[in-house]
């Protein structure tokens, strides 16, 4: 008889076209259960990993990008069938749909069921930082201190298969308290923050945790 051995590892990718992927590479490099972390620029990459995150940057840049390289299709069907973290402009890439776009709108890779305002927060200059509760997440009491830089938010959740994991604490500007700031669907997680610059790699752990138990 076959005997099935537990999954104790994985390959994860991060998507390399634009924006901060080494931060994310960096923190991956760190937790035992990745085997390895790569930046991911081509089909045969992504091909070749367990799981992706899509970091923070230009999210209209990354998807030009994308398209000249021929990795939207790849992307889309990825985003469907493996794990796949978006941080910031990451979780725009992901919904469904998004507002305040350029003017013509930009390519999505869709497949996560939120609606996004895209840099709800203004400018770089509004970018702030603050601590955010996730015991389901991340167990005890202990909060995660994020960073928003141009961030965008969740502005509708469209089916109950998304799970809402963390909400704003407090009032940032124009923006309320309890706005839903980091959902997770099934194989798929998106936060508005940058989870990467800080030294705090317990979402990245949890990520981890995902995409083992998706490859079991």
């Amino acid at each position: 008889m076959v005997v099935n051995q537990p999954v104790t590892h994985v390959k994860v990718g991060v998507l390399a076209l634009q924006g901060a992927f080494i931060e994310h590479i960096h923190t991956l490099n760190n937790i035992a259960e990745v085997t390895e972390a790569i930046p991911v620029r081509t089909e045969e990459q992504l091909n070749s990993v367990d799981a992706l995150i899509i970091p923070g940057g230009e999210s209209t840049a990354m998807a030009l990008i994308a398209e000249r390289c021929n990795m939207l299709e790849p992307l889309r069907a990825f985003v469907r069938s493996k794990p796949t973290w978006g941080t910031c402009a990451g979780m725009i890439l992901l919904a469904d749909e998004a507002s305040k776009t350029k003017r013509g709108g930009q390519q999505l890779l869709g497949g996560l069921h939120i609606s996004v305002n895209r840099n709800q927060f203004g400018s770089q200059k509004e970018s702030f930082e603050t601590d955010l509760y996730m015991p389901e997440v991340l167990g005890g009491d202990t909060p995660f201190h994020a960073v928003f830089i141009r961030a965008p938010i969740i502005t509708e959740i469209k089916s109950d298969k998304v799970k809402v994991l963390c909400k704003l604490g407090n009032q940032v500007g124009s923006t309320n308290a309890e706005t839903i700031v980091a959902v997770q669907q099934n194989h798929l997680m998106a936060t508005a923050f940058h989870p990467e610059l800080t030294s705090d790699d317990r979402l990245h752990r949890y990520f981890v945790g995902i995409a083992l138990q998706h490859k079991a």
